[in-house]
């Protein structure tokens, strides 16, 4: 084992050359372990982002199927139109009961008009509606002027599951929310501008009337809620601040359209089997009348980045890998030239070529633990700033790609009179809310553990193997008496 303590001697002898090994060494690895920590970060965060970004599919009528019913019914002369398709809540029920399913939400609307308080009163409301924009509750098709009242009853199965609630465009700021026990109750949320103009509170009643007049319901107020904006969107007739939450039955009741689910949407527990759920739910509607769409955009919005982010570091690491290799290399060839004389002696006293070479991979392989050490200590800081760096630029390039090419909404307000309503961005079915807004990945979340230390050191010994290989092809060819005679 004498060449062991030769390669100790030398390290200890040549302080210089050792420092020079175990910077380059160190640097080499920091760069090797900040790739490697960034992959393991990106593939973490993407499994993460299957349970958390969440995906959802809407269960809505075959619109395309709908209007060429429309258009077949209209060159026959027919004047009446066809009734927008719906599905039942024993079908959603059951589609509900399907793997994969977290839960579901159904919504609705109708329009209304207040029976003795006064509705906000609006500068877009004051010129009369567009039609579509909330949605008429002319249903059947018996007219094509679609009734609009001056109230927008927004059927849901919670309000806590509204995308103006989880969007964060509307807050609850006195009593409570609209859950699953108020169905086939009267029980509404209102608007704070409403109730402060009417002084109206929880626990009050007031009354609304269908718009043909033939209905009066006495709703309940359960709690208040605070719009952050009451700025009317696109061609909407109603200030949003006369939107009244209730439960879905209450607006199926007032469109006669009991047991109904005219809009619903499922929220699925992993987005990635999206496409293996709507199959199966297919199964169980009638796909001529109703339809289901996938919308699984905030999981791709956040898997879009992660992807580049994983592809970036694979990348980082194979590049300082061979980087490395040719760096140590060269490095190990000088060391050899700067020792022939050594290694000339060595030879010519029957030290076997083998010894000389391993004596090479002993000095590499001690700077190898030293950077080891070293790398350990500070690659997690370097990949966790180059890690951040990039997530803020694959952010901004996500966002600059979103800005330019547009994000359509998931479906377009749509009157049931049959006007089409503006179909902004994230616009919801009878439009009533703006849609929450997709999650964005905001920065990787590092760590350094044993099993990418151990990954580290196998990498830095594959390095330190084909550098020491690579340059004992000069070692292999020395002739001690040539090596004597030239010096």
């Amino acid at each position: 084992m004498n060449f062991l303590n030769r390669a100790w001697l030398n390290l200890r002898h040549k302080k210089g050359r050792s420092l020079l090994l175990v910077l380059v060494t160190s640097a080499i690895l920091i760069f090797v372990l900040a790739g490697l920590i960034i992959q393991n970060a990106a593939v973490t965060a993407t499994q993460n982002a299957q349970k958390s970004a969440g995906a959802t599919v809407t269960l809505s009528a075959n619109r395309e199927k709908m209007f060429a019913q429309m258009q077949a019914a209209r060159e026959a002369g027919e004047t009446t139109r066809p009734a927008e398709a719906t599905a039942t809540v024993a079908q959603v029920k059951k589609i509900a009961a399907l793997a994969n399913v977290a839960g579901y939400s159904i919504s609705n609307s109708a329009s209304v008009n207040a029976n003795g308080f006064d509705p906000i009163e609006s500068s877009s409301s004051s010129q009369g509606g567009f039609g579509g924009g909330q949605g008429g509750t002319s249903r059947g098709g018996e007219s094509n002027k679609p009734a609009q009242g001056d109230m927008n009853i927004a059927g849901v199965s919670t309000s806590a599951s509204a995308a103006a609630f989880t969007g964060k465009t509307a807050t609850l700021v006195d009593g409570r929310g609209i859950t699953a026990s108020d169905e086939n109750t009267n029980n509404i949320m209102i608007e704070k501008n409403l109730a402060d103009q009417d002084s109206l509170k929880v626990g009050d009643t007031v009354k609304v009337k269908s718009t043909d007049g033939k209905q009066k319901i006495s709703l309940k107020i359960v709690g208040i809620y605070q719009l952050k904006s009451t700025a009317t969107e696109g061609f909407s007739p109603i200030d949003p601040s006369n939107t009244i939450y209730a439960s879905y039955t209450l607006a199926n009741t007032l469109n006669g359209t009991v047991d109904q689910a005219a809009n619903v949407t499922f929220t699925l527990s992993e987005p990635s089997k999206a496409n293996a759920f709507v199959k199966a739910a297919k199964k169980l509607i009638d796909t001529n009348k109703l339809q289901l769409t996938a919308d699984d955009a905030a999981y791709k919005a956040l898997l879009t980045p992660l992807n580049n982010i994983k592809s970036f570091a694979s990348k980082i690491v194979i590049l300082v890998a061979v980087a490395g290799v040719i760096i140590l290399t060269l490095i190990i060839v000088l060391m050899v030239r700067e020792r022939r004389h050594e290694m000339g002696v060595l030879l010519s006293i029957g030290e076997r070529k083998a010894k000389i070479v391993g004596q090479l991979f002993f000095e590499l392989f001690a700077v190898l633990v030293i950077s080891l050490g070293i790398a350990g200590v500070t690659g997690n800081y370097v990949g966790q700033t180059v890690g951040n760096q990039l997530v803020a630029q694959q952010t901004a390039q996500a966002k600059t790609t979103s800005e330019t090419t547009g994000q359509p909404g998931s479906q377009g307000g749509r009157g049931m009179g049959g006007q089409l309503g503006a179909g902004g961005p994230g616009g919801m079915r009878g439009g009533m809310t703006n849609q929450a807004s997709p999650a964005q990945l905001k920065q990787l979340n590092t760590t350094l553990n044993m099993k990418t230390l151990g990954e580290l050191g196998g990498f830095g010994l594959v390095i330190i193997l084909v550098a020491v290989s690579a340059a004992s092809i000069n070692i292999l060819r020395l002739k001690p008496k040539r090596i004597l005679t030239n010096e």
